[in-house]
């Protein structure tokens, strides 16, 4: 049940991360930044995309995917429809890794360390939900501040 839970919790948050990204009206204020907004909303969303792919992806589903972390917060201007695509394909890798993981697995050591300490697994995919709602109420707040017609 946990598993489908947090399936879904993924899914409806990276849908809720392309509708924000859809709901520009002006697509270069995706890369904008003011004083007190130290990150773009696209940079945000490069960075929900690096660290999914790369704790569930890579990890948890042995994609083979490499994070260039130093690179999500410093690309600028890519394209509103590649970065759609971008939150699409990690939906999909999120959905196949997660499909198949086990309940035991959940309480397993998860394989790297991401925090000062070992957590398991299910700690640390509740742990990418939060991370997920967290930045994408940034984005959120980023697109109603600063997109104003």
């Amino acid at each position: 049940m946990i598993i489908q839970i947090l399936k879904t919790l993924f899914r409806r948050d990276l849908n809720q991360l392309k509708r924000e990204l859809e709901l520009y009206r002006n697509e270069k204020i995706i890369w904008h930044t003011e004083k007190g907004i130290s990150n773009s909303a696209g940079n945000l969303c490069l960075h929900l995309v690096g660290n999914l792919n790369t704790y569930i992806g890579a990890e948890l589903g042995k994609t083979g995917y490499i994070r260039h972390r130093d690179l999500e917060f410093s690309l600028k201007d890519i394209p509103r429809t590649e970065l759609l695509h971008k939150v699409e394909e990690t939906i999909i890798v999120v959905e196949n890794a997660l499909t198949t993981l086990t309940v035991e697995q959940l309480d397993e050591e998860y394989p790297m360390l991401v925090f000062d300490e070992k957590t398991t697994t299910g700690y640390l995919l509740v742990h990418l939900t939060t991370h997920l709602a967290y930045h994408l109420g940034q984005v959120n707040y980023h697109r109603r501040l600063l997109d104003l017609p």
